[in-house]
């Protein structure tokens, strides 16, 4: 079951054929995993912004604090805390598995340093341009309008997965124009998350669907398994059953996190099963 080692170590909160949520500290559950288990990661750790600013939200300036959990605890705890949790994902991704780290310049740059201290191999830094950006009231600096995507191997001798022809070709279900025989690049054009996709409530550092979908059909196949220890609203999970044929672990600390992901997936599975509905009848 989702590869761990012993099943009475942690249960899962919800699980599917497909998706399989853990309420839980991700030191907690990682551990109990199988070496060499996962052949895809992505990750949104915490980026310790919290700094009693303010930001702009809805037109509305509003407290830039996220919580607790997104509140820095000093550089060097802050760089032993992303330590250990890279250090786990690393044990448990297969030798041509990748990670995925998404983050701002209060984070990025100590996760890019520790994948290169653990061995990785950096692949790509992707540059997720947000069109919609908020922006910056403080008018002190440039208005921040990307996050960083840094994309990474596990061993660089292995064989990783990149779907080069689709990337290429443009084939995503979420892009509306097709661009044939043009390399993708590595900035990204996608905006922030619609309301549509914050109908039962949001994460204040929620991911947009699409960004989720491009990085799953980019880096994984048919039967691949996906790890987020920071499943937060659950956009990956999400992405994963809206794009089918893979699998999807997540873990999440907060609760209600948890409760939002399954409400998320559970509307996917209501949609679904009134279009079977419906085709049938027109049958």
């Amino acid at each position: 079951m989702c590869g761990l080692k012993s099943k009475d170590s942690i249960e899962p909160v919800y699980q599917t054929a497909e998706i399989t949520l853990y309420n839980g500290d991700c030191f907690d559950v990682m551990c109990n995993f199988a070496d060499d288990y996962f052949d895809m990661i992505f990750a949104d750790p915490p980026y310790n912004l919290s700094n009693d600013g303010v930001t702009c939200q809805a037109g509305r300036m509003v407290s830039v604090n996220k919580g607790q959990w997104d509140k820095s605890n000093g550089f060097e705890a802050d760089l032993k805390f992303h330590e250990s949790w890279i250090g786990e994902c690393k044990r448990v991704l297969k030798p041509g598995g990748t990670i995925w780290i998404s983050g701002t310049n209060h984070s990025i740059y100590q996760c890019g340093f520790l994948l290169q201290k653990l061995d990785f191999h950096i692949l790509n830094d992707i540059a997720w341009f947000k069109p919609n950006a908020a922006p910056n009231l403080a008018c002190t600096t440039f208005a921040h309008s990307h996050e960083t995507l840094l994309w990474a191997k596990k061993n660089k001798k292995a064989k990783h997965i990149f779907n080069y022809t689709a990337m290429k070709n443009g084939t995503f279900q979420e892009d509306k124009i097709k661009i044939p025989d043009r390399q993708m690049r590595s900035i990204w054009s996608i905006p922030t998350p619609a309301a549509a996709e914050k109908t039962f409530g949001k994460h204040p550092t929620q991911k947009p669907v699409a960004l989720l979908k491009r990085i799953i059909l980019a880096s994984t196949n048919e039967s691949s398994l996906i790890l987020d220890p920071f499943n937060g609203s659950g956009t990956t999970a999400v992405a994963t059953k809206i794009i089918g044929k893979r699998k999807y672990t997540g873990i999440e600390i907060n609760k209600s996190y948890i409760e939002l992901t399954i409400k998320r997936l559970n509307l996917l599975e209501n949609i679904n099963e009134n279009l079977f509905s419906k085709i049938q009848n027109s049958e």
